[in-house]
C-alpha cells in the first residue's frame, strides 16, 4: 500500500479522499505548518515548517528550518514535543529527507519519535535525492498522507525548486518607470521617479532574496548601497549579497558598495578579459570577482553568470537594473517574476530610455507578460507583479 495521495499528480496517481473531519483538521494544521515555513530563511535549503499534534489534535510543538546546517523543521518540532509526540501526527510542508547531508535523515528521527501519522504538503522535487522519505515512512507502518494544501506548499518552495532542478537561481526583475516608460529625465536625474512607499516595498523585496543585482551603468549613475536598511526585515540575517554586472570592471573603488564590501558580501561579474589591475583593486577592498564568458555584443553572458551564482549557493536574485541587464534577462527568457512600479508622472520623449534595452517582440502577442498580474496601490504609484510568461512561437 502506497502513501495516501490527496491530489492527482501528473495524471497517474490515484485520488484517495479523506473523511471530511479528518481533512478539515489536516488543512488547519497544515496552514499552521505553512505559517512556520514562512518564517524560515535557510537558503540554499528550502523553507520548511512542521507541526506536531497529539492523537486528539492538540498542538504540542511547532518549528521551522532556521538556517542551513541547523536541524530541519521536523526534527526540531519532534525534539520539542518529546514524549508527547508518541501516537500523534507530524505535519510537514515538504517531504522529510531520507538521506544524510549536513544533518541526519529526518525519516530516522520521525521513526524514533513514535508518531503514528505523517501528513506531507508536497513531495521533494530534488532530482539528486534518491529514496523517498514518504515511501520509507509508509513502509515502516506509519499512516502517510501526501498533498494536503499542495499548491500552497509548492509555492513555498518555488524558488528553491527552480534552483535545485535547473542549477540556476530564481530571478525577480524589478522595474521603476514613469507613465511614458522613462527611468530618468533628459538631464539624467532619476531620484526619485517613484515615491517613498515604493522604496519601502523594494526594501521588503530585497529582504526576501539571497542577492540583489544591478548593472554597472546603474551602479555608477546612482551609487546605490543595495542593502536592507530596516533591520526588522532581516530578522538577524545580513543583507543579501550584492552583485554588480561589470564587464570591464569599471566599478569605482570609491563607490558605496565597494567601500562597504567588508560588511556586506559584494560580488562582481566581469568578462574574461577585464583588466587584472582593476580586479586586484576590488579584491583588495573585499569584493569577489567572477570572470565569465561574454556574448557577441560584448556583455557578460547572463546564462553563465546565473550558473556560477547558483554554484555559489544563490537561490534567488532581485535584479534592480539597468536597462541592458534587464533586456538580457528578458531576451534570454531568464526573468521568472516581474515587479513593476509605475509613477504617475511624465518624463517626456527626451528623457532617458525605458527600463529595458532589447530588441523586443515583433508583435504584442509575442511579448513576455504577467499572465495573472496582481495590482496594488503603493502610495501614489501603481505596483504590478507576478510570474513572467514567455509565449512560444509556432
Amino acid at each position: 500500500m502506497a502513501p495516501r495521495i490527496f491530489e492527482v499528480r501528473q495524471g497517474s496517481a490515484a485520488l484517495h479522499p479523506m473523511t471530511d473531519p479528518e481533512h478539515q483538521l489536516d488543512l488547519q494544521m497544515m496552514r499552521l505548518a505553512i505559517e512556520q515555513a514562512n518564517l524560515a530563511r535557510p537558503s540554499p535549503n528550502p523553507p520548511v515548517g512542521a507541526i506536531v499534534t497529539q492523537a486528539d489534535g492538540e498542538v504540542v510543538a511547532k518549528a521551522h528550518h532556521i538556517e542551513a546546517g541547523h536541524e530541519h523543521a521536523e526534527s526540531v518540532a519532534l525534539g520539542e514535543a518529546g514524549e508527547a509526540a508518541k501516537g500523534g501526527t507530524l505535519y510537514v510542508t515538504l517531504e522529510p529527507c531520507n538521506h544524510e547531508g549536513q544533518t541526519l535523515p529526518c525519516v530516522d528521527t520521525i521513526l524514533k519519535a513514535g508518531v503514528k501519522r505523517v501528513v506531507i504538503g508536497c513531495l521533494d522535487p530534488n532530482p539528486h535525492v534518491t529514496g523517498g522519505g514518504a515511501a520509507r515512512l509508509e513502509g515502516a507502518g506509519l499512516d502517510v498522507v501526501v498533498g494536503v494544501a499542495a499548491p500552497q506548499n509548492r509555492a513555498l518552495i518555488a524558488r528553491w525548486s527552480k534552483f535545485i532542478t535547473t542549477g540556476t537561481p530564481q530571478v525577480s526583475l524589478k522595474l521603476a518607470l514613469s507613465l511614458d516608460g522613462r527611468i530618468a529625465t533628459r538631464s539624467g536625474a532619476s531620484k526619485w521617479v517613484t515615491g517613498p512607499e515604493a522604496r519601502v516595498k523594494v526594501q521588503q523585496l530585497r529582504s526576501q532574496h539571497d542577492a540583489v543585482a544591478v548593472g554597472i551603468g546603474t551602479a555608477m549613475a546612482d551609487d546605490p548601497r543595495l542593502t536592507v536598511r530596516d533591520e526588522a526585515l532581516l530578522a538577524g540575517r545580513t543583507s543579501p549579497v550584492r552583485i554588480i554586472f561589470d564587464t570591464q570592471l569599471r566599478l569605482p573603488i570609491s563607490s558605496r558598495v565597494v567601500e562597504t564590501a567588508g560588511d556586506v558580501p559584494t560580488w562582481v561579474c566581469s568578462g574574461e578579459d577585464a583588466p587584472p589591475e582593476a580586479e586586484q583593486a576590488l579584491v583588495d577592498k573585499g569584493c569577489s570577482v567572477f570572470r565569465l564568458m561574454k556574448t557577441s555584443e560584448g556583455r557578460v553572458d547572463v546564462a553563465s553568470a546565473l550558473t556560477q551564482l547558483a554554484e555559489e549557493g544563490i537561490v534567488s536574485i532581485l535584479v534592480e537594473g539597468g536597462a541592458e541587464l534587464a533586456g538580457s534577462l528578458l531576451a534570454g527568457k531568464r526573468a521568472d517574476e516581474l515587479h513593476g512600479f509605475i509613477a504617475p508622472l511624465l518624463l517626456g520623449p527626451r528623457g532617458r530610455p525605458g527600463a529595458v534595452d532589447w530588441a523586443g517582440p515583433e508583435t504584442p502577442t509575442d511579448a513576455p507578460q504577467i499572465l495573472d498580474p496582481t495590482w496594488e496601490v503603493c502610495g501614489r504609484d501603481a505596483y504590478v507583479f507576478g510570474p513572467v510568461s514567455y509565449p512560444e512561437k509556432e
